[in-house]
């Protein structure tokens, strides 16, 4: 295992960088691909916040007068079938595709740091029961498997986040697990037995905080293939259910019929999905070189 001193990290790459600011500067010089994911990211997370000020329209309301508007001042990204403003319905549906990425990330990150810091550090009938059950599971790809969880569940919000949480149980309980197994060999955990520290104790207070920068990395790079597996799953008519605007039903409902004669409702969602994608991966690439040791030249 290996531990990073920024401040000497930093001077050994000819920074002099002393303050917070200074550093978060120097690095986004250093990584500058990431720090265009993280601004594209803050763009979406704060659309998503303030979403109602932003959008000029009600994403629900129905005007059937002006159904298949083109791009105009009025409206922006033009309109759907059924008179929406599509720019308004892409606003909002930054709020669910975040909502599902954040959320099915963090409930398949949390179980997935409790299932593998327990097999980890326990081993025995757990740890074996555990590596099946994940081989099974790791056997299929994510959208496939999500698609099972949401045809069972039924689709609705929490649905589709508890069906691709259930995925990512076993690719996050693996990372655990392995860092769990070399720090349990550690000398800390090690004086902490000596001393007479329960297990679980230990497992929470000195195996747990060494085992969060692997999971802050594959978290960020997770985040990604979420946005886009809810959007599949929308695509496909097994995501956020209707009237709620969703990018991958967007999709769904003018692929096939408007993407000659109404070119924007293909457009702009699928641009949409495609910058919240781009935004996660180039960040946690970058994450993934700061915090991962192993990447160090």
């Amino acid at each position: 295992m290996a531990a990073i001193d920024f401040d000497v990290e930093l001077r050994r790459a000819g920074a002099h960088a002393t303050g917070g600011w200074r550093r978060v500067l120097f690095m986004a010089q250093r990584h500058v691909l990431g720090a265009a994911g993280l601004v594209i990211m803050t763009l979406f997370v704060l659309t998503a916040i303030f979403a109602d000020v932003i959008a000029r329209y009600d994403p629900l309301t129905v005007d059937s007068a002006r159904a298949l508007a083109r791009p105009s001042w009025a409206h922006w990204m033009g309109t759907d079938s059924f008179g929406r403003d599509v720019f308004s319905r892409i606003i909002h549906g930054a709020r669910i595709s975040l909502a599902v990425g954040i959320g099915s990330t963090v409930l398949g990150g949390t179980i997935g740091v409790i299932v593998g810091l327990t097999s980890g550090y326990l081993s025995g009938w757990f740890d074996l029961v555990f590596q099946r059950v994940s081989d099974v599971l790791q056997a299929l790809p994510l959208l496939v498997l999500a698609l099972v969880m949401t045809a069972a569940l039924g689709p609705s919000l929490p649905n589709v986040i508890i069906a691709i949480a259930i995925p990512l149980i076993p690719t996050v309980a693996r990372v655990i697990r392995a860092n769990t197994l070399a720090l349990r060999e550690q000398p800390f955990v090690e004086a902490a037995k000596s001393i007479g520290m329960s297990e679980m104790r230990i497992a929470l207070r000195h195996v747990l905080p060494n085992t969060l920068a692997p999971l802050i990395v594959l978290a960020t790079a997770q985040l990604g293939s979420t946005i886009l597996t809810e959007a599949s799953l929308s695509f496909l008519g097994l995501g956020i259910p209707e009237p709620y605007p969703s990018w991958g039903r967007m999709l769904s409902e003018s692929a096939a019929e408007y993407v000659r004669t109404a070119p924007w409702l293909v457009i702009f969602p699928g641009v949409a999905i495609s910058l919240a994608v781009f935004g996660a991966n180039l960040f946690g690439d970058a994450l993934r070189d700061i915090l991962d040791p192993r990447q160090r030249g």
